[in-house]
């Protein structure tokens, strides 16, 4: 018989894709992820292709994920779909030290981060 397919976690005109294991923080990966929210996929692209931003890189690789997600898997017209949501979450710390003067020691903390992006097809007002 097999087993029941999991339901869908977004809806029928919505496709994400989730990136894990991100080396910055947080707070550095939501300024690239707010430079995108709620525009075009394709002014997105050409944001995020010229943003200075070292983390712009992986962060236009989980929107392209998004898009073919959304034409492959869920036959969404790739020319209408809008970046609903890009939500950053926090990921494990790495703890290292330094060593410092008469034996003491500063923490250093390496955070990682995890990136979600969902697109959205929208119907075009005429």
């Amino acid at each position: 018989m097999g087993q029941s397919s999991n339901p869908r976690r977004v809806a029928e005109n919505e496709a994400r894709a989730k990136l894990r294991m991100i080396r910055t923080s947080g707070q550095k990966l939501n300024l690239v992820a707010a430079l995108i929210r709620g525009k075009k996929v394709e002014r997105a692209l050409a944001d995020l292709e010229f943003s200075r931003k070292r983390i712009a890189k992986e962060v236009k690789k989980t929107l392209e994920s998004a898009i073919a997600n959304a034409e492959n898997n869920h036959g969404l017209d790739i020319d209408s779909l809008v970046v609903a949501e890009a939500f950053v979450g926090k990921n494990l710390v790495m703890k290292r030290f330094r060593a410092r003067a008469r034996g003491r020691g500063a923490k250093i903390l390496k955070p990682f981060s995890e990136l979600t992006i969902v697109v959205r097809e929208v119907e075009e007002a005429a």
